[in-house]
């Protein structure tokens, strides 16, 4: 039975990734920060064979120390400060867990001598002002948030062990991916939430920032599956995950509502400038050829599916 460990296994993808796991036969590792953690059941209830280690990516000997109870084949760090308006306010916080964690857990792998495959989760947010699109491996770098300068810097360090010291270390830069299990603070389940309550005359605005930004998104249930393939090729690489179509926050708002059974969206939404971030990242759009080609991957869910089914998962919620 393989073994994979999974960082971040309380957030959106690693609970899609560890079901996706489990579903094929591994014995799955879980990290968390303290067993006080309030997410933890929810994790034990989706994953009901996880098995749940105490580590924190701020602390290299935790990570030495997890890596000896779990004796992983493969591992995927996903954990991360994700939440990119955060980012601007907590710097030095998002830089050291985002950013020196990948390295940290990268130098425990190399400590520990383990002959572990590495997954890291790059981001598009490291594109941000970008210089070409569509955006794929080659396309250069232009963080736009402390998030996303702490992404490439992981990005580059994976690049870095993966050379160096030979460890097969990918990085997935996956465009964004939501769900029914996306945090409420982002900004596609901000606005899932507020249109099943707004419909349900439970709510009855909604704010929010810059409506003209625009974004690749895609299902995370669907990505998770790319971060497996990346793990059983025969060379490590990188790849860009995405669907290939950008939607703006209004597409976004024009869809939700929709779903909702409200066809004008304009009297229920305001626009606020303090959720406008200080630099602000206008057009992401992903080209995927290499993981069509290379891995055999290509999303299943397209933009109508994953927000009718954020504001259906919504509406049952708010009931």
């Amino acid at each position: 039975m393989p073994r994979a460990l999974i960082t971040g296994i309380t957030g959106q993808d690693g609970l899609y990734l560890g079901e996706f796991l489990a579903a094929r036969g591994y014995d799955v590792y879980g990290m968390v920060r303290g067993q006080a953690n309030p997410k933890i059941q929810v994790v034990e209830d989706a994953i009901p064979s996880i098995r749940l280690l105490e580590g924190d990516l701020r602390d290299l000997s935790s990570l030495i120390s997890v890596l000896e109870t779990s004796q992983p084949d493969e591992i995927y760090n996903l954990g991360a400060i994700s939440f990119v308006a955060l980012s601007f306010k907590q710097p030095e916080l998002v830089g050291d867990i985002t950013g020196m964690g990948v390295l940290r857990m990268l130098e425990a792998i190399r400590i520990h001598g383990s002959g572990a495959r590495f997954y890291q989760a790059s981001s598009s947010e490291m594109f941000g002002e970008v210089q070409e699109t569509p955006q794929d491996e080659r396309t250069s770098f232009h963080p736009r948030s402390p998030y996303g300068v702490a992404k490439v810097f992981g990005h580059y360090t994976t690049q870095n062990y993966r050379e160096s010291y030979g460890i097969f270390a990918c990085s997935g830069i996956l465009f964004n991916h939501e769900s029914p299990r996306r945090g409420y603070e982002f900004i596609t389940r901000k606005v899932t939430q507020a249109v099943a309550r707004i419909a349900l005359g439970k709510q009855k605005k909604l704010t929010i920032g810059n409506m003209d930004v625009s974004r690749d998104w895609g299902f995370a249930g669907d990505y998770v599956e790319a971060m497996w393939l990346m793990l059983q090729q025969d060379t490590p690489d990188d790849y860009v995950i995405a669907t290939g179509k950008s939607h703006t926050i209004r597409e976004l708002l024009d869809a939700a509502f929709h779903f909702a059974g409200i066809d004008d969206w304009r009297p229920y939404v305001r626009q606020d400038a303090r959720f406008f971030r200080p630099a602000d990242v206008n057009l992401l759009v992903g080209d995927a050829s290499k993981a069509r080609e290379k891995l055999g991957w290509s999303p299943k869910a397209d933009f109508d599916d994953l927000i009718k089914g954020m504001v259906s998962a919504d509406l049952e919620n708010e009931q």
